[in-house]
């Protein structure tokens, strides 16, 4: 099918598109600029130019489509609740011209998004085939720029690697391409309303992940206070406390998804994590 995507050259976007595609759709990208839409015609993917705050640019790509996948997302962490607006307003203006169509429409969660979730479930009442999608806090693999990458910057950054506490608490996870196949899976077969867990390690204790930073770095893996972690982790001093396990088991079941690709440990073990500097 001819498929929207917002994100498309994002992290987890380039590899959705690029999934797609192989599985014979056809992708039109949303994209700001001329470099962002040379990467997709590269890849043989249509450009779409527009933002997530020009709205009247998302319904046309919308309108023109038989299905959207939306992946988008300004991080600012300074305004989040900005951010959380304006994917608001995105979902529900995309949402607006998918009524009554039967089109699929993906729909990722993010951290206090339950208006954007709330707006998509409330599309499935109305001839929108929607789901939403809900994944692990590290999404791994080659090129990520979230989590996992800024724990190794603090570290160099520090000199030592720190969990907290005992470090038993438990981190989700799941590999960029599994994700990206979770996500076509999605469009192609997931029933209205579907909420969908994007996960393959179940719950990885977060002392694991130190353990290994720390043995690729050559520097010591220490333990901190909870009152600590603030001061050393920054905004992810809050995130790396939480024990947060979950299962992918009624997702897998519902689509047949089955991730292939190496678990979190595994991938950090291969050491492209450690060759190239933080740049988030």
């Amino acid at each position: 099918m001819r498929v929207f995507v917002t994100g498309a050259t994002g992290y987890i976007g380039s590899a959705v598109v690029r999934e797609l595609m192989q599985y014979g759709h056809q992708v039109v990208g949303l994209t700001r600029s001329d470099e962002g839409a040379a990467i997709l015609k590269a890849v043989g993917a249509e450009a779409h130019i527009g933002t997530l705050e020009d709205l009247a640019s998302l319904q046309s790509g919308a309108a023109s489509a038989e299905g959207v996948i939306h992946l988008a997302f300004r991080h600012d962490f300074s305004d989040f609740e900005g951010s959380l607006a304006t994917d608001l307003r995105a979902v529900e203006a995309m949402g607006a011209v998918l009524k009554g169509s039967e089109k699929p429409f993906v729909i990722t969660a993010h951290a206090n998004g339950e208006g954007s979730e709330n707006a998509a479930m409330a599309l499935a009442e109305q001839g929108v085939r929607t789901s939403i999608v809900s994944l692990a806090p590290s999404v791994h693999g080659e090129g990520d720029k979230g989590f996992v990458p800024r724990l190794i910057h603090i570290a160099r950054e520090k000199g030592f690697s720190a969990f907290i506490g005992e470090g038993s608490n438990r981190w989700t996870a799941v590999h960029r391409l599994d994700a990206a196949s979770l996500f076509r899976l999605a469009l192609e077969i997931a029933p209205a309303g579907s909420r969908l867990d994007g996960v393959d390690d179940e719950g990885v204790p977060f002392r694991d992940i130190a353990s290994i930073i720390g043995r690729h770095l050559n520097v010591p893996v220490v333990s901190i206070s909870q009152e600590e972690a603030q001061t050393h982790f920054g905004f992810l001093g809050f995130l790396a406390g939480l024990d947060i396990p979950r299962t992918s088991a009624s997702t897998q079941e519902l689509l047949g998804w089955k991730p292939v690709q190496p678990a979190l440990i595994p991938d950090l073990e291969q050491g492209h994590y450690f060759k190239t500097a933080f740049s988030g």
